[in-house]
C-alpha cells in the first residue's frame, strides 16, 4: 500500500495512455525477482493475512460495543465521548474492508476487485490513520483545556464545538485521502498479477504528496499531543489544593494515558510514517525505494490501532467506565438471582 515500493521498468511502452489496468491486453510491468519473492512469499500470503484475522476478530466486537455504548447508552454526550464516537466509527468501517485486504495477500497479491475497491481501500488506509491520529490530538487538547482552564473551559469545551472539531476533523482525513481516489492504484505485474497500491508510477508526485501528509497528519499531531498530555501532569502536580487524593488520581490516570497514547503512536502510527517519509525523500532524490517490504509490514502492524483505540477510549472516557461496570454488574446481578428465583419457586411448589 505504498507508491513505488517497489522499483519496477516498463518493458515494452513508456506511453501511459497504452497501460489500463485490468485488462488482460495491457503490458505488464517487471520488478526484481525479490519483490516478486515478497509479494509471493510467506510474509505476505500467510503471516500478514492471519494478523489481519486476529485484528478483525477482536476489533469487531470491542468497536461495536464502544459504539452501542457511545450513541445509545450514554444519554448526556460530553465533548470526550463526542470526539470518541466518530473515532470508533472509522475503525470499525476500516476493519470491515479488511477481508478485501486479507483476500488480496491471500491470493499472492494479485488484485481480484477491480481499480475503483482498490482506489477505496487504499484510501480508507490514510483516512482511518489520518483520523485516529487527529481525533487523539483533538482529546488531549480537550482535556489540556479542562484541566489547566478549567473556568473559561466551561464555554469553551461545548458539545457544538465539539461536534464541529470532529466535522473538521472527518473533512481534514478525507481531504488527505483524495488524490488516492483520483489516480490509478493498480497495474499488471509479471510473474504477480495485478497489484493494489503496491507498485505505482507517480514517484515524484506521490514523493511530494506524502511528505506533506506526514508532516501534518503525524508529526505535527504527536507534538501536539505529547505537549498537551506533558501540561496536564505538570500542572495536577503542581496544584496546591486539600482534595490531594483527588489530584494524585487524576494525575496517575494522565500519566498512564500519556503512555498509552504514546505507545499506540511509536508501535502503531511511527513506523508508517517514519518509513513513508524516509522513503519520500528518497525518491525525491533519485534513490531507490528498498524499504518498500518494511512499509507493507509496518501498515500491518499499525492497523493494530483499530482494537487499541477502543481500549483508550475505555480508559479515557469515564462515562463510558460506568457505561460498562453497569453492564456487568447488571450481568451479574441477573445471573445470581437466576438461580435463586427458581429455588424459591421449586421450594413452593413442593
Amino acid at each position: 500500500m505504498f507508491p513505488e515500493i517497489i522499483p519496477f521498468r516498463q518493458p515494452n511502452s513508456t506511453n501511459l495512455n497504452e497501460v489500463t489496468c485490468n485488462e488482460t491486453t495491457q503490458d505488464a510491468y517487471t520488478i526484481t525477482d525479490d519483490a516478486v519473492f515478497f509479494l509471493r512469499g510467506p510474509m505476505v500470503t500467510r503471516v500478514m493475512p492471519s494478523f489481519y484475522i486476529i485484528i478483525i476478530l477482536i476489533s469487531l466486537p470491542l468497536n461495536a460495543l464502544a459504539l452501542v455504548n457511545f450513541t445509545c447508552r450514554i444519554q448526556e454526550k460530553k465533548p470526550a465521548v463526542i470526539y470518541m464516537s466518530p473515532g470508533v466509527s472509522v475503525d470499525l468501517l476500516f476493519t470491515l474492508l479488511l477481508p478485501l485486504k486479507i483476500h488480496y495477500q491471500m491470493n499472492a497479491s494479485d488484485w481480484l476487485f477491480g481499480e475503483a475497491a482498490c482506489r477505496v481501500l487504499s484510501a480508507a488506509y490514510y483516512c482511518y490513520m489520518y483520523c485516529s491520529i487527529l481525533l487523539m490530538m483533538s482529546m488531549s487538547v480537550d482535556r489540556l483545556l479542562g484541566v489547566a482552564f478549567p473556568i473559561a473551559a466551561l464555554t469553551w469545551r461545548s458539545t457544538r464545538k465539539a461536534t464541529c472539531v470532529c466535522v473538521l476533523v472527518w473533512l481534514l482525513a478525507f481531504a488527505g485521502t483524495v488524490p488516492l481516489l483520483s489516480i490509478q492504484q493498480t497495474f499488471k505485474i509479471k510473474d504477480v498479477g495485478v497489484t493494489c497500491h503496491d507498485v505505482l508510477y507517480h514517484r515524484h508526485l506521490y514523493a511530494y504528496l506524502f511528505s506533506i501528509l506526514s508532516c501534518l497528519y503525524f508529526f505535527l499531531p504527536l507534538v501536539v499531543t505529547l505537549v498537551s498530555y506533558s501540561t496536564i501532569i505538570y500542572v495536577l502536580t503542581t496544584k496546591n489544593d486539600h482534595l490531594k487524593t483527588t489530584y494524585s488520581y487524576k494525575r496517575r490516570r494522565a500519566v498512564i494515558m500519556t503512555v498509552a497514547v504514546l505507545m499506540e503512536f511509536v508501535m502503531c502510527f511511527a513506523p508508517t510514517n517514519g518509513i513513508l517519509l524516509y522513503h519520500c525523500v528518497r525518491l525525491a532524490t533519485g534513490g531507490s525505494s528498498e524499504e518498500g517490504k518494511y512499509y507493507l509490514m509496518a501498515v500491518c502492524l499499525g492497523s493494530a490501532s483499530v482494537f487499541l483505540d477502543p481500549l483508550l477510549y475505555y480508559y479515557g472516557s469515564s462515562q463510558c467506565r460506568e457505561q460498562i461496570r453497569s453492564l456487568i454488574w447488571w450481568r451479574k446481578t441477573k445471573s445470581t438471582t437466576t438461580p435463586s428465583n427458581t429455588n424459591s419457586q421449586t421450594k413452593s411448589l413442593t
